[in-house]
């Protein structure tokens, strides 16, 4: 669909920015002012964010006075995390969690416990309900919405009903499912809800933590001017937040673009195992996002593929884009309990708004070509 974007297929480490969304950047770049400044340049930054965040808002069906602006997805989770360590509340979280939520486990005061998925990336509720059953305290139950390696979407409505039968709060990592498929804090009966900007064509750098119920709001992990009353200091990023803006608007009917996109990855899957004997889809029978493939060419390394691909003008990952140059094995796979030669030889890929047909095709061959090239190696 787009030149610029041709063969970039990793929208879930970041999408590309909208078209639209630059432009609202660059006005708002054009017009300095700080939010909590009160002459008319600060007035009208103020006017700004606001009206942001009650795009933001409406996107994901809460008041404006629950959107809190953070630096991402990450400052939003530990957030929330943090505040639960303050309330002494134990943590219950699925192993396949991001890293935002999985490094910070260790350091919590009142202890965490892993839940396991099955074999299709499914979190196991109904361990989730016996492990909640030997709880005393209070606690807090941490579930993503969508897996950002396999796309397999989560079961989020039942695990807060669960919780909410065993006393617990629940909070939800949206980050990879916002732009995607539908996101609503009430359908899935979750006080608070991590969303991020860039997944979906807004600028990096922004999120938001989303809170349901405003007598659970947050306690400040950043202290100074007292901005996002008081619950997130520092000058807010007006052009982010005016990208997140408008990036908002883009999404908040995406029925369409999700027929598009799913339409083309199950183009891309159809192909390669129409190609080659042996591909694995992992998490092909569970409900998953529209844009998301993880893909396993068996014997490949991982590092090898996203190599060979890049070679041919293809950009994949192996797995989540969170530290630069890693290619390590997943504790995703691994937590589905895929085998070792399964694990390290699996690839995401991940389409989006600017993803087109042509795309598909140019990742189909190069990948067939890689295959072939493999196929032909003469025996050890």
């Amino acid at each position: 669909m787009s030149e610029r974007f041709s063969g970039y297929l990793d929208y879930n480490a970041t999408a590309p920015v909208r078209p639209e969304v630059s432009a609202a950047i660059s006005f708002a770049l054009d017009y300095p002012g700080n939010p909590s400044s009160v002459h008319m340049s600060g007035r009208e930054a103020r006017s700004r964010v606001e009206s942001a965040r009650e795009e933001v808002a409406r996107l994901v069906g809460v008041s404006p006075g629950g959107v809190v602006f953070t630096s991402g997805g990450t400052e939003a989770n530990n957030l929330v995390l943090q505040n639960s360590a303050r309330q002494n509340r134990h943590v219950f979280a699925s192993a396949i969690e991001h890293d935002s939520i999985l490094n910070v486990l260790p350091a919590l005061q009142n202890g965490a416990t892993l839940i396991p998925v099955g074999v299709e990336g499914l979190v196991d509720v109904d361990a989730l309900a016996e492990q909640l059953g030997k709880n005393s305290g209070p606690a807090l139950v941490s579930i993503m919405l969508a897996n950002n390696e396999t796309g397999v979407i989560q079961p989020v409505r039942q695990v807060a009903e669960i919780a909410k039968d065993h006393g617990a709060v629940v909070h939800c990592d949206a980050v990879q499912g916002l732009g995607k498929v539908a996101v609503s804090i009430a359908d899935l009966g979750v006080d608070w809800l991590t969303i991020s900007a860039h997944k979906f064509g807004g600028p990096q750098g922004i999120g938001a933590l989303i809170v349901g119920d405003e007598s659970e709001t947050p306690t400040a992990m950043l202290f100074g001017g007292g901005q996002e009353r008081g619950r997130r200091s520092g000058t807010e990023n007006v052009p982010g937040i005016v990208g997140f803006d408008e990036a908002a608007k883009c999404v908040a009917s995406i029925r369409d673009e999700s027929q598009r996109v799913r339409a083309l990855r199950d183009k891309l899957e159809n192909e390669i195992q129409a190609a080659a004997d042996g591909v694995v889809i992992v998490g092909e029978t569970a409900p998953r996002l529209p844009n998301t493939s993880c893909i396993v060419m068996p014997g490949v390394p991982a590092e090898t593929q996203v190599m060979s691909l890049d070679l041919e003008g293809v950009k994949v990952s192996a797995g989540a884009a969170c530290s630069s140059g890693k290619v390590s094995a997943s504790h995703v796979l691994k937590a589905m309990g895929l085998p070792d030669e399964q694990t390290g030889s699996a690839i995401r890929v991940s389409l989006g708004w600017a993803s087109g047909a042509e795309d598909v095709d140019q990742f189909v061959a190069a990948w067939t070509k890689l295959r072939q090239r493999l196929d032909d190696r003469p025996a050890a």
